[in-house]
């Protein structure tokens, strides 16, 4: 049932928690995407568009590219914003570390398959502390709560502790040690950060445990009972649940696009367990 080479990954996390069909339609089934996601397409695909070249901006920067060199490349008015204000939080935030891994890739075995996560920058500081940073260049900022129930807060800040000594000199993480922040590109001077410790860790793992166990063990995939949800989703066609697309902003608010990513697991570094 599960294809060759599948890992769990926040977004596979995510999907199944908002609605079991949807991945079963995008993992297993691997159907393409029928639908738009959100109205008007063309602006929202622009927008996600820029949100990818902002990454890549930012990925290079960090690589040790100068910044000038780059701002060519910042040719839309959102974009010569979100550059802005990231060489700004640049300039201020990551004074003084140790160590930036820009697009680093974690993975660690659970149960018969492996949990994976891609970052946008994890940071050592000099004190030995790891941040992990994440852009996000939503329209409108989400609410604290909100991401600290997302799954990807949760996989994140576990896969690190669990999988992310060969940061760190080959000395284990302690989850007091970590901390998360969300920083924004159209608010850069409200990050969402989310510190961590052992009692966070341990639920954190033990869900995922039990939630890889559920969707591994399934022998249906549902649909969701929250119809608002396929408002926004792009295989609503697939469960007869409507045509009309929802509005960009209120897809921000209430679920995050995620975009999927091929991993080379031979390029990743593995913890034994």
């Amino acid at each position: 049932m599960f294809p060759p080479g599948f890992a769990f990954s926040q977004s596979s996390l995510q999907d199944y928690a908002d609605c079991p069909r949807r991945f079963q339609l995008r993992y297993l089934d691997k159907l393409v995407y029928p639908a738009a996601e959100t109205e008007p397409a063309l602006e929202n695909e622009k927008h996600l568009q820029e949100g990818q070249n902002f990454h890549r901006l930012a990925q290079q920067y960090l690589l040790g590219i100068p910044a000038d060199k780059l701002a060519k490349l910042a040719n839309t008015p959102n974009l010569r914003v979100w550059w802005e204000n990231f060489l700004s939080f640049g300039q201020t935030s990551l004074i003084g570390l140790t160590g930036l891994y820009p697009e680093a890739t974690l993975s660690a075995p659970i149960g018969e398959f492996r949990l994976v996560a891609k970052y946008d920058l994890i940071a050592v500081s000099v004190d030995e502390k790891i941040f992990i940073y994440d852009w996000k260049t939503y329209r409108k900022r989400p609410r604290n709560e909100w991401l600290a129930a997302r799954w990807q807060t949760r996989v994140y800040r576990s896969l690190l502790v669990a999988a992310g000594g060969s940061l760190n000199g080959g000395k284990p993480i302690i989850p007091e040690g970590c901390e998360m922040v969300y920083w924004f590109s159209n608010y850069p001077d409200e990050p969402a950060r989310f510190p961590y410790d052992e009692v966070q860790y341990k639920r954190d793992w033990d869900a995922l445990v039990r939630l890889t166990e559920e969707i591994q063990s399934a022998s249906s995939y549902p649909l969701t009972d929250d119809r608002q949800r396929c408002v926004y989703c792009p295989y609503r066609s697939y469960c007869d649940r409507g045509i009309q697309a929802g509005d960009p902003e209120m897809l921000e608010a209430e679920m995050e696009a995620e975009s999927l990513f091929d991993v080379d697991f031979e390029q990743i570094g593995e913890i034994e367990f």
